[in-house]
């Protein structure tokens, strides 16, 4: 692992690795790097793959206080640390940041936006499963209070959710548990903001499961009515995890639409 320092001087960690144009991959909730596990191999073929820890996970350091800028600050510093225009692929809350991040810097040559947790006025976080999430924490419960997240929030269904605790990251999920409460506030407060993105003109495209929330429907709803230049791909029959479903789909969307001219 590799590390840059970020704005307010917290150290933030990546893998690299593979050869070719640069591509970060931002990760979301509960997740840290290894997350990419299953297309990595895929990606490396063609890129220069910059795998981040966000803040408070991995390698990655910490603040006592939180905020959401401070994570769009992380990703900007890593961004302009490298010499080259980079690609940007964020997942989730990652997205959310990744979206940020690219309208701080002119260094990003295409963007890929994987179902954001945009707040569309449709409720995301329902109070009583925040309040579950935190008794659980509380308890020690950490992998509780992750499963608690991915079923009742994500609406992971059974099978998936089984992938998932098969795979190999699963123990860094549980280890970063303690983010998810952080996550899902900075979430529901963060303001999307039309019109601040109406200069973005950076080449964008939007992931979607085609069997995913009605929630993340809607957000990438918003997020495209306010690019300029974005197109939305929907994954037919997947969800909020088609990195680990459907890696293959999920690979060749986004390596076609960076790989066209433009």
């Amino acid at each position: 692992m590799q590390t840059i320092r970020s704005t307010d001087g917290t150290p933030i960690a990546y893998q690299r690795s593979g050869q070719g144009s640069p591509l970060i991959l931002v990760h979301g909730t509960t997740a840290d790097h290894t997350r990419w596990a299953p297309i990595l191999p895929n990606l490396e073929q063609h890129f220069t793959v910059y795998a981040v820890d966000r803040r408070g996970r991995g390698e990655s350091g910490d603040t006592e206080q939180y905020a959401i800028e401070r994570e769009f600050e992380d990703i900007v510093a890593l961004i302009n640390s490298i010499d080259d225009p980079v690609f940007l692929l964020g997942h989730s809350y990652g997205a959310i940041c990744s979206l940020e991040a690219a309208r701080r810097t002119t260094h990003v040559r295409k963007l890929v936006l994987y179902e954001p947790p945009i707040p569309t006025g449709t409720e995301i976080y329902p109070h009583e499963v925040v309040s579950r999430i935190q008794a659980l924490l509380d308890a020690g419960d950490r992998e509780g209070a992750l499963i608690t997240f991915m079923q009742d929030i994500v609406h992971v269904p059974p099978h998936e959710m089984e992938m998932l605790r098969s795979a190999p990251s699963w123990s860094a999920r549980i280890a970063a548990a303690h983010t998810i409460l952080r996550e899902m506030r900075g979430s529901n407060e963060y303001i999307f903001d039309p019109g601040r993105f109406s200069s973005l003109t950076t080449p964008t495209l939007l992931l979607l499961g085609g069997d995913s929330p009605a929630f993340f429907k809607a957000g990438i709803e918003a997020v495209h009515a306010a690019l300029p230049n974005s197109q939305v791909c929907v994954m037919p029959g997947q969800q909020h995890a088609a990195i680990n479903t459907a890696p293959e789909l999920f690979t060749r969307e986004v390596y076609e639409f960076l790989a066209q001219a433009g």
